[in-house]
């Protein structure tokens, strides 16, 4: 009978606890206020009356603003591919400075989204005509392709000779993971057996031709950036015919923070879906940080977001 009463005096004096623990509290949140008047505006640099898309740098200094807008993305799109999507990014203060690498002159939609309290947000688009223009480093073009045809395959024999890293400005090495000797031989050789081969055609005509005798080693379903890849599957070689497609030198899209990073800030851009170079789910731009008649390290971006891709090449024997 102690027991008993011992409890129940427990739970008499808990419930006016609970009682008070469970009064309902009044929290302002202010207004949920939407961004309004937004506002882009831009500066082709080197626009005159002589140049009107630019000097041919494709450098676009871009502002955003908006009454009530506490923060800002900005994405860009060429306007022959409105279809795909557009990979949004920070801008901060409502700045950026872009730079447009397709030679000649292209127009491009601009589109910024203003963010105000609570999530709310505002979006408009610009569309702006750019003229780009780029001669390579003669060097780079002669290692590349001999002034003629050059083929290279992924040199399997050195460490990191794959890697990934995050696709940024402030990181320029695959810190997150580097590839052994041989890393991927037992469960993907065509990896190495993969063969890309660079022709100068003429002074400003090139061609790829890659040639994937054991398939194309890529991951699946939207990650892939080549057509005819199953829709699902773990990343390993696929049945894949080789393509042929058109490339041109250009500036680099993304430039080092640090000034310390070894980069030639010339980058190969592959036409069409047709072709890649080493794995077959990465974006179209590859960096070339180095280049020799011997030796190649390319950065691309993955298509998964925010990873950096490092590929080495050597000739082919």
């Amino acid at each position: 009978m102690k027991q008993r009463i011992k409890i129940l005096s427990i739970v008499v004096i808990m419930i006016p606890v609970l009682f008070i623990a469970c009064q309902d509290e009044d929290y302002n949140l202010g207004d949920l206020t939407t961004p309004t008047n937004l506002v882009i505006s831009t500066e082709v640099v080197g626009q005159s009356s002589s140049n009107p898309f630019g000097d041919g740098s494709g450098n676009v200094n871009i502002n955003a603003n908006a009454s009530d807008a506490l923060s800002y993305k900005i994405g860009y799109k060429d306007i022959t591919d409105l279809a795909s999507p557009t990979e949004f990014v920070n801008m901060p203060q409502g700045s950026a400075t872009k730079k447009f690498t397709s030679l000649g002159e292209h127009t491009y939609r601009i589109t910024v989204i203003a963010y105000g309290r609570g999530g709310t947000s505002t979006v408009a688009s610009e569309d702006i005509t750019v003229f780009s223009s780029f001669n390579a480093d003669p060097q780079i073009v002669t290692s590349l392709t001999s002034d003629a045809s050059k083929s290279w395959v992924v040199d399997k024999s050195v460490p990191g000779h794959f890697g990934v890293g995050p696709w940024s400005e402030g990181s320029y090495v695959p810190e997150w993971w580097s590839a052994a000797i041989n890393e991927k031989v037992a469960c993907c050789n065509c990896f190495y057996t993969a063969t890309y081969t660079f022709v100068k055609n003429s002074s400003n005509s090139f061609t790829l031709n890659v040639a994937t005798p054991d398939g194309a080693f890529t991951k699946t379903g939207t990650l892939a950036s080549i057509p005819g890849i199953p829709s699902s599957g773990d990343e390993g070689c696929y049945n894949y015919g080789g393509g042929s497609s058109s490339f041109n030198f250009v500036p680099s899209s993304m430039n080092p923070s640090n000034s310390e990073v070894v980069t030639t800030h010339t980058s190969i851009l592959l036409s069409g879906t047709t072709t890649f170079i080493g794995y077959g789910a990465l974006q179209k731009e590859f960096e070339i940080l180095e280049i020799n008649d011997n030796y190649m390290y390319l950065r691309a971006q993955g298509t998964e977001t925010g990873n950096a891709w490092y590929l080495k090449l050597i000739p082919a024997n």
